[in-house]
């Protein structure tokens, strides 16, 4: 599962981007990978290991959400 998300807002100089993707590691366990930052550039990566794959995707559900009340839209 692969979700984008894009904040532009050209009066304020913003073009952002929020990838979250759930994936293995190699220990087997489940994780939420976020690459967020600035579109054009290589942007943060942040790994959350997770206890199942069900709470993988509620968690990236919760944060697409989060992020939607910001102003974040799928790209």
């Amino acid at each position: 599962m692969m979700i984008v998300l894009h904040r532009i807002d050209p009066r304020r100089n913003m073009a952002r981007f929020y990838a979250l993707s759930i994936e293995r590691n190699l220990l087997g366990e489940w994780s939420l990978v976020r690459n967020y930052g600035r579109i054009g550039r290589r942007g943060v990566f942040r790994l959350d290991i997770c206890g199942s794959r069900a709470d993988a995707y509620a968690a990236a559900r919760r944060l697409a959400q989060r992020k939607a009340l910001k102003g974040y839209v799928p790209a």
